[in-house]
């Protein structure tokens, strides 16, 4: 058998390599949908819950990244690593059940139908998401969910709309990830390790954020792109990078 680091990115790499190539027509789709907000002006807020959060941070602000992408980052969605004490995994799993704290996530934001919202979501089934979604679609907004269909499908939503992600959003990108997520078996161990979904769906963002810069070009306007600072040309770099932090600052004053 495999050494186990070989078996791990070999099934990294299968599980990339099938998103390539039967989500490609899903993320083009939901390029167009962003780039429809950021050529308008508007913003494409990008949100998760747990490890989902991880994806929707990584697509603003950092390298080859462009203005109008706008994560919301709800600390006690994220912050349950120390899993006792203040802000741990007994809150976590309490809050992100809770129906109405999507909406008022929401609501803090100022949305606008023009807006687009892209919500990461393995299991596609818990209430905080499916209050996103739904609030979002009542306000006018399209939504793009990156979740798993394996799992989602084959799981009861815990919503009190008995809806899942994939069945709300506008447009579904299928991550492949099976229920388990951690798919490695090792002798004498029952529960299997080697999870997926985060490494797939940050390439999944970066998919979605490259491709949508494209968009943009292709249609006449130029994307504001981060650029690595930590080069020789540090100095030209903050520059640009200020100048697309002025450039976001810009589109959220236009809503206060």
């Amino acid at each position: 058998m495999a050494d186990i680091v070989e078996q791990y990115f070999d099934l990294l790499i299968a599980r990339l390599g099938h998103v390539r190539d039967i989500q490609n027509t899903a993320i083009h789709e939901a390029a167009k949908l962003c780039a429809d907000s950021i050529a308008a002006d508007k913003l494409v807020f990008t949100f998760g819950t747990g490890h989902g959060a991880l994806p929707a941070i990584e697509t603003f602000p950092r390298t080859g990244t462009i203005s109008g992408f706008r994560p919301i980052v709800e600390s006690s969605m994220i912050s349950f690593h120390r899993v006792l004490g203040d802000q741990g995994a007994r809150q976590y799993r309490f809050i992100h059940a809770v129906e109405g704290y999507g909406k008022a996530i929401l609501d803090a934001h100022h949305l606008d139908p023009a807006d687009t919202l892209v919500l990461f979501s393995h299991s596609g089934i818990n209430a905080v998401i499916l209050d996103m979604a739904l609030e979002a679609k009542a306000k006018g907004m399209k939504v793009i969910g990156v979740t798993s269909l394996p799992h989602s499908s084959n799981t009861k939503s815990r919503h009190s709309s008995g809806q899942r992600l994939f069945e709300v959003a506008d447009v579904v990108i299928d991550t492949g990830v099976p229920k388990s997520d951690a798919s490695l078996r090792i002798d004498g161990l029952k529960a299997p390790v080697g999870a997926s979904s985060t490494s797939i769906t940050i390439a999944i963002a970066h998919a979605l954020v490259s491709a949508t810069a494209e968009e943009l070009v292709s249609r006449g306007v130029e994307p504001f792109v981060m650029i690595n600072p930590n080069t020789e040309h540090k100095e030209e770099a903050t520059r640009q990078n200020d100048r697309n932090y002025a450039e976001l600052w810009r589109r959220l004053r236009a809503r206060s």
